[in-house]
């Protein structure tokens, strides 16, 4: 058997019998699969939906653990997974009227976060400038045409008009 090939790092953190419907929090956890972790935390502050909160505290827990135990920048990571599994049921009866009761199911759901290391900002960054230094330009592709950079119009000066001019230019 040949070994298998080392994959990224990746970091989980889960939070077990939450009151929310799981059908609810799926909802949510579509909107931030797939993105970095800053990205995230945006897209839960403004989703309006109670799931968001609840998972949002994953994703920070997440976050904590990749920085603590694994040494990883909360910034570069990338939501790699982000689930919802149905937790167990609390069964609860409401009185009816003739002696009946009708079913009231409390659910719950498991949320789980996977987070792993963005490719994209583990890229290195191009070199800083100094003061006043422009960026070096690409060099220009055989048979590119050359477009020749717009000229900044000027604007007509602004005429300066008095309440004395104003009244010279009615009287005559």
């Amino acid at each position: 058997m040949a070994a298998a090939p080392e994959t990224a790092q990746e970091v989980r953190a889960q939070a077990k019998r939450v009151r929310v419907s799981a059908r609810k929090a799926r909802l949510v956890t579509e909107h931030i699969r797939g993105r970095s972790v800053p990205e995230a935390r945006t897209v839960l502050a403004f989703t309006p939906r109670a799931a968001a909160r609840e998972i949002e505290k994953v994703l920070k827990s997440a976050v904590a653990n990749a920085e603590a135990n694994h040494g990883l920048l909360g910034d570069r990571l990338l939501v790699s997974q982000a689930y919802v599994d149905e937790g167990p049921t609390m069964k609860r009866w409401r009185a009816r009227a003739r002696g009946r009761v009708n079913r009231i199911r409390k659910r719950t759901c498991h949320i789980t976060v996977l987070l792993a290391e963005n490719p994209a900002a583990v890229a290195p960054r191009p070199p800083r400038l100094k003061k006043g230094e422009q960026p070096a330009k690409a060099p220009r592709r055989r048979g590119a045409p050359v477009v020749a950079e717009p000229k900044a119009e000027e604007k007509p000066k602004r005429r300066r008009i008095t309440r004395k001019k104003v009244d010279e230019e009615a009287g005559s």
